[in-house]
């Protein structure tokens, strides 16, 4: 099916709206109009169209942690349970990665998924190395660990049981109300300083936050999120990533409404396009934003030298130019006046006692 005859009602509730051919295809396929009525009989097909389904696929992964240097990352490994995420953020810098699939990062990066079903036993055997030395695990940096298909496969709540069992530390990142389920390890970890949760919600406004993160928790359910997570006394930050200049315009305001929830650290990104989630966006915004499509991107240029994207380590989180230091200042004002980042969190990395064998007890 052409990417562009897919009609609004087969793509309710996902981000993307085409299958955006990815950067190694060899051919790219596009409508014309060849006199025979034929863009007009497409339209009629695509019409009947039923809502696009959720597809999830397993693979066996060989390597579970992944370490980076980073100079901009406050962390030096990640893992991810699962491949593409269901919650079709538009923004999502990791849609890509389904380019090296030979999937679409458009609408195949939140339509078929890929879970790594034996995550456990590989993580297992990496923190079991002898050579292993702990350092804080940041989980779900790519896709959330709690988007909808977690609800079954509890593939992050066996990674946290392990990490409980070995007394390693982690922090996560989530937009799902979903992680509220695993408080009963969490909460025990963060009071012995293992764990730690960041929930990001980039805008109050309902309507924005369901054509921005489709299938993400509605605003107002992931502050009652940090609430219980607060409640239980878990260390809870907020992120309010990305900024995205004419379309995120309530910073100060959902900074505010996660502090009264119980938040109290707080970390901002400006929009990434990289790769192919620039055309990616910018069909987002002529689809509903048309009328200001044009100003949007113009500013994120200006934040980028000048182009959709610069991998720059230096600026590829915070943008430069007038617009950034805008964006910088109000979040640095705002955090100031309410409070926030005024203590560190600090995980305990001295704890750690390596794995035993799957399945093997232990006498103490």
């Amino acid at each position: 099916m052409p990417a562009a005859l897919i009609p609004i009602h087969a793509i309710k509730g996902r981000g993307a709206a085409t299958h955006l051919a990815h950067r190694f295809s060899r051919d790219e396929r596009n409508d014309f109009d060849d006199g025979w009525g034929t863009l007009e009989e497409g339209v009629a097909e695509a019409a009947e169209l039923q809502p696009l389904a959720t597809e999830i696929r397993f693979e066996d992964v060989k390597s579970v942690l992944s370490e980076n240097d980073s100079p901009d990352i406050p962390f030096d490994r990640s893992l991810n349970p699962y491949r593409g995420c269901e919650h079709g953020c538009i923004y999502c810098f990791a849609r890509p990665t389904h380019s090296y699939l030979n999937l679409s990062p458009g609408l195949d990066f939140e339509t078929k998924l890929i879970a790594k079903r034996n995550i456990v036993e590989v993580l297992r055997t990496e923190l079991g190395r002898k050579s292993y030395r702990p350092s804080h695990v940041a989980i779900g940096t790519a896709t959330d660990c709690y988007q909808p298909i977690e609800r079954e496969l509890r593939l992050t709540r066996s990674v946290i049981e392990l990490l409980q069992e070995t007394r390693h530390p982690f922090a996560l990142v989530t937009k799902s109300s979903a992680v509220e389920r695993d408080l009963d390890l969490i909460a025990p970890m963060a009071a012995d300083r293992l764990a730690a949760v960041y929930v990001t919600v980039t805008t109050l406004d309902g309507e924005l936050a369901r054509k921005l993160e489709p299938r993400a928790a509605a605003p107002h359910r992931r502050l009652r999120t940090i609430r219980a997570l607060a409640d239980a006394g878990v260390p809870v930050g907020v992120s309010v990533a990305p900024q995205i200049p004419f379309v995120t315009e309530d910073m100060e305001q959902v900074l505010e409404a996660a502090w009264e929830a119980g938040a109290r650290s707080a970390f901002y990104t400006v929009v990434r396009l990289p790769w192919e989630v620039a055309p990616l966006f910018k069909e987002w915004l002529a689809l509903h934003y048309p009328q200001r499509a044009d100003r949007i991107m113009a500013r994120i240029h200006e934040m980028r030298g000048g182009k959709d994207y610069d991998a720059d380590f230096a600026t590829r989180m915070k943008g430069s130019g007038l617009w950034a230091d805008l964006i910088r200042q109000r979040f640095e004002k705002a955090t100031k006046r309410i409070g926030f980042n005024r203590e560190r969190i600090a995980l305990d990395v001295g704890a750690f006692r390596p794995p035993g064998a799957a399945g093997q007890g232990s006498l103490f």
